[in-house]
């Protein structure tokens, strides 16, 4: 399982730059760009709150779910239901 987030789609949409985005929502430029970047292991929802009122958009404009394949060795980290 993977959640790809598209910030650099979205910023480029408000025409917004990454710099500008990081002042407005009150967080330091590596970290959004850990964001922009796929890095990331999580994001809080204030963090989420702030960017999607920036640049006026919903969560699921910013997050996308990516289903991978499992190759060998790799184990689902998801519980069964």
């Amino acid at each position: 399982m993977a959640i790809r987030v598209n910030l650099d789609l979205m910023v480029v949409r408000r025409g917004i730059t990454l710099t500008e985005l990081a002042e407005r929502v009150g967080i330091t430029l590596p970290n959004l760009s850990v964001l922009k970047t796929n890095k990331a292991r999580g994001i809080r929802f204030r963090t989420l709150n702030a960017i999607c009122r920036e640049l006026d958009c919903q969560p699921g404009d910013l997050l996308e779910y990516v289903k991978e394949e499992l190759t060998d060795g790799e184990e689902n980290d998801e519980p069964e239901a």
